[in-house]
């Protein structure tokens, strides 16, 4: 018993040590050496930038909607046609059909009308066959506007899916018009954004393919609702083409303008990133410790860039040198 007792005894002095090394060796431990920098807001130009899609700002296929034998197509991909020109000519079997349909019922209609002025036949009878005519010519205007194909605006052929021979089928359209001189693009922006983006508001839209050109655009329609999964809402772009250098299915970028504001710039080395994540934090002076904050980046100007968080605010010390080797709740000494 004595001899357990002695035992106890000497384990507590040993852990009692050793805990007394270890508060011992961090009481020892040297602060690190850091400069820091006081925040102050800056006033910047907010541009925010987004990548898109151009697209025609009108684009149609050209799907008549009845089937038969392509007779002619009159256009190749790449051919520039004006509004009306023909693009295509359907079997005219039908309308020829119902091209003797009309003449048909347009006698016979003349006839019951002669006989309802001499009051030989009832209203009635009148009524029913004007009613067939009207059908029978409806019914030609139809077969005409998908026999003789149009482009119903100015632009160009983009894609061609049949040759002149082949049966059509209304599944797979004959060609694609895409409009060129005039594009459109969507963009999806931050709904912390929704309250200054407005209809009207200019941009810029540069394209690889062109690095010393930009082009101008305009916002069309700011959607009215946020999506609740991505918390960004969508604006249609309106993209003049005049010199047509651009083309539908580029891949652009667009620059938005939203005026001055107050931000937080800072040294971008400041902003540390965690491995294996795309977190960005920094290091404040909190009272001789270093303490962690998670931000997010804004604009970039040239070796300085925006920080974004709401445990940020002006006159805190940042730590803009020995950042690196800090961890949360480090002691520090400021150099200067």
């Amino acid at each position: 018993m004595k001899k357990s007792f002695l035992l106890l005894s000497a384990v507590t002095l040993i852990v009692a040590g050793c805990g007394k090394n270890q508060e011992q060796k961090q009481e020892e431990k040297q602060p690190e050496n850091v400069q820091v920098l006081k925040l102050e807001p800056r006033e910047i130009t907010r541009n925010v930038e987004y990548s898109t899609t151009l697209a025609g700002y009108e684009e149609v296929n050209i799907a008549p909607s009845v089937s038969g034998n392509i007779e002619h197509i009159y256009v190749e991909p790449g051919t520039f046609v004006s509004t009306g020109t023909l693009l295509v000519r359907i079997d005219q079997t039908q309308l020829n059909s119902a091209k003797v349909q009309i003449n048909t019922l347009g006698v016979e209609l003349a006839r019951t009308e002669a006989l309802l002025k001499s009051g030989n036949i009832a209203q009635s009878v009148y009524d029913q066959l004007k009613s067939q005519y009207d059908v029978a010519v409806e019914n030609k205007v139809f077969l005409e506007k998908n026999t003789f194909v149009k482009a119903p605006f100015a632009g160009v052929i983009a894609a061609k899916n049949y040759e002149d021979g082949e049966m059509y089928s209304p599944q797979l359209p004959i060609l694609k018009l895409a409009q060129i001189s005039h594009l459109k693009a969507y963009i999806n922006i931050p709904e912390s954004y929704f309250p200054v983006v407005k209809k009207g508001m200019s941009l810029e839209i540069v394209s690889d393919i062109y690095p010393k050109d930009t082009f101008k655009g305009s916002i069309e329609i700011v959607y009215p609702t946020i999506d609740p999964a991505t918390h960004t809402f969508t604006v249609k772009l309106n993209i003049p083409n005049g010199s047509q250098k651009l083309r539908p299915g580029m891949f652009a970028r667009t620059t938005l303008s939203l005026g001055k504001v107050d931000a937080i710039v800072v040294p971008y080395q400041a902003v540390l990133k965690q491995q294996g994540a795309n977190d960005r934090y920094v290091f404040i002076n909190n009272e001789g410790e270093a303490k962690r904050i998670s931000v997010k980046l804004g604009q970039r100007f040239d070796d300085q860039v925006e920080i974004i968080s709401p445990d940020i605010k002006e006159s805190d010390e940042l730590v803009v040198v020995g950042q690196a080797r800090l961890v949360e709740g480090a002691k520090i000494k400021i150099k200067h």
